[in-house]
C-alpha cells in the first residue's frame, strides 16, 4: 500500500521545460560532470581505504557506524515525507490522466529486481552514455580495489584521477554559478502558472527539513549520548566554533585542520583521526543522507507520482550507494537527487524547484555532517580503546 496520495500529473513540469537555460544548466552541471566528480572521486577515496593500514579492524568498524548511521538518516527522512507531505503543497495541478499513467509505469519499472540488473555495468562507456549512476559506482569500487591492489605502480593513475576530480569540480562550480539565471526562469514561469503557492511550499519545505534535521541531532545525541557518556557534552564543546564555521560557509571542507584539532585535544589518537575523518568526509553525510531521500520523494509528490513503499526501499539502496565518493561537489546532495530522479523516472525538472532554497537547507546539511563525521571519530576511538583524557579543558 503506497502513502502517497494518488493525484494528477502537475503541470509543473512543462512550464520548467519553457526555461531552457535552466534546464541545460541544471542538466549538464549536475548529471553530465557529476558523472566525472563520482567515478574519479570514488575511485580514489576506496584506493585510499583498501591501501592504509588501518583497512581491517578500524576501518571496519568505521564502515559499520558509517552505515548505520546513513541508513538511520536516509530513513528518517523517507517516513518524513510520508508523514507531512510536503509536496502536497504545491497545488494548481491540471488534469493529466496519460500521462499519470505514463509517469506512474516508468516509476514502476525500477524495483529491487531491475535495482539487482543496473548494479552489474555491460560497458563502463555505455554506463556512462546512459547516465546509470548505480553501475559507475560499481565499477570505481572494482577499479578503485584493483588499483590499491597494484601498489606503487598504480600511483600515476591514483594522481591521475585526483587531479581529474578536481579539474572537474572547478567546472561544476563554473557552472553553478550561472545556475541562478535558470533558476530565476523556472520560478518565474511556476508563479506565473499557480500563483504564490509556491512560497507556501517553500515555508513548509524548509519547516519540514527543519524537523528531520532535529530528529537526527536528537537521534545522534542520544547514540553518542550512550557510548561516550558524559563526555559527549564535552565534545559538542569543542566542536562548536567547527559546527559554526560550517554551518555559515556551508564547507565541511573548511573546518578539516580545525576539527581534527579539536578531536586530538579531545583524546582521539591522531593516527585513528587521519584515517576515520577523511574516510568520513566520502562515507558519512548524515545530513546530506537525510535530505537526498526527503527532496527526491517530495519531488515525486510535486509530480503526484504514486511509489509504493518497496520502491521507496529500492531507493533507499540506490542513495546508499550512489551518494559515496561526491564530497567535494557543489551541492553534491543536488547531484545525488538529481540521478536518483533519473534512474526513477522523476521529472528531472523537479530539482529546479528546490534549488532557491537549497542553500538555507545546505547550511543544517553541512553543520550535521561535521557532527556526524566528529561522533563517528570519537566512537572509534572509544570501541579502539584509543580515547584518551583531553588535553586542555573547555
Amino acid at each position: 500500500m503506497s502513502l502517497f496520495r494518488k493525484k494528477p500529473v502537475a503541470a509543473f513540469e512543462a512550464d520548467m521545460k519553457k526555461s531552457g537555460l535552466n534546464r541545460v544548466l541544471t542538466r549538464w552541471a549536475l548529471t553530465s560532470l557529476g558523472i566525472g566528480a563520482i567515478i574519479g572521486g570514488g575511485i580514489f577515496t576506496l584506493t585510499g581505504i583498501a591501501a592504509h593500514d588501518y583497512a581491517g579492524r578500524v576501518g571496519g568498524k568505521a564502515m559499520l557506524w558509517f552505515i548505520t548511521a546513513s541508513l538511520a538518516s536516509l530513513l528518517i527522512g523517507m517516513v518524513l515525507v510520508n508523514w507531512l507531505q510536503p509536496g502536497s503543497m504545491l497545488q494548481g495541478a491540471t488534469a493529466d490522466e496519460a500521462g499519470l499513467k505514463d509517469l506512474a509505469a516508468k516509476t514502476q519499472e525500477f524495483s529491487l529486481a531491475k535495482f539487482v540488473e543496473h548494479i552489474i555495468p555491460k560497458s563502463v562507456f555505455e554506463a556512462m552514455a546512459t547516465n546509470e549512476i548505480l553501475q559507475l559506482v560499481v565499477f570505481s569500487i572494482f577499479f578503485g580495489v584493483a588499483t590499491a591492489a597494484i601498489g606503487e605502480r598504480a600511483k600515476p593513475i591514483i594522481k591521475a584521477l585526483d587531479i581529474v576530480s578536481e579539474i572537474v569540480l572547478k567546472i561544476v562550480g563554473y557552472v553553478m554559478n550561472f545556475a541562478p539565471i535558470g533558476v530565476f526562469g523556472t520560478i518565474a514561469a511556476v508563479v506565473a502558472k499557480s500563483g504564490p503557492s509556491i512560497f507556501k511550499f517553500y515555508g513548509y519545505y524548509y519547516l519540514y527539513f527543519l524537523i528531520g534535521i532535529a530528529m537526527l541531532w536528537v537521534l545522534l545525541y542520544g547514540v553518542g549520548l550512550l557510548i561516550l557518556k558524559n563526555r559527549m557534552s564535552d565534545l559538542l564543546k569543542r566542536i562548536s566554533n567547527p559546527l559554526l564555521i560550517a554551518f555559515s560557509t556551508t564547507s565541511s571542507e573548511a573546518v578539516f585542520p580545525k576539527l581534527t584539532t579539536e578531536l586530538e585535544n579531545f583524546g582521539c589518537k591522531d593516527k585513528i583521526v587521519s584515517f576515520i575523518l577523511p574516510l568520513g568526509y566520502s562515507f558519512n553525510l548524515d545530513g546530506s543522507m537525510m535530505y537526498m531521500t526527503f527532496a527526491s520523494l517530495t519531488i515525486a509528490q510535486i509530480f503526484h507520482i504514486d511509489m509504493p513503499i518497496g520502491t521507496q526501499l529500492t531507493m533507499l539502496l540506490v542513495l546508499m550507494l550512489t551518494s559515496k565518493g561526491v564530497a567535494g561537489v557543489p551541492r553534491a546532495s543536488l547531484v545525488v537527487v538529481l540521478a536518483t530522479c533519473s534512474m526513477f523516472k522523476i521529472p528531472e525538472a523537479g530539482v529546479a524547484l528546490i534549488l532557491p532554497i537549497d542553500h538555507f537547507c545546505d547550511m543544517f546539511r553541512t553543520a550535521t555532517n561535521v557532527l556526524g563525521n566528529a561522533l563517528a571519530t570519537s566512537v572509534v576511538s572509544k570501541w579502539e580503546g584509543e580515547l584518551s583524557q583531553p588535553v586542555d579543558t573547555v
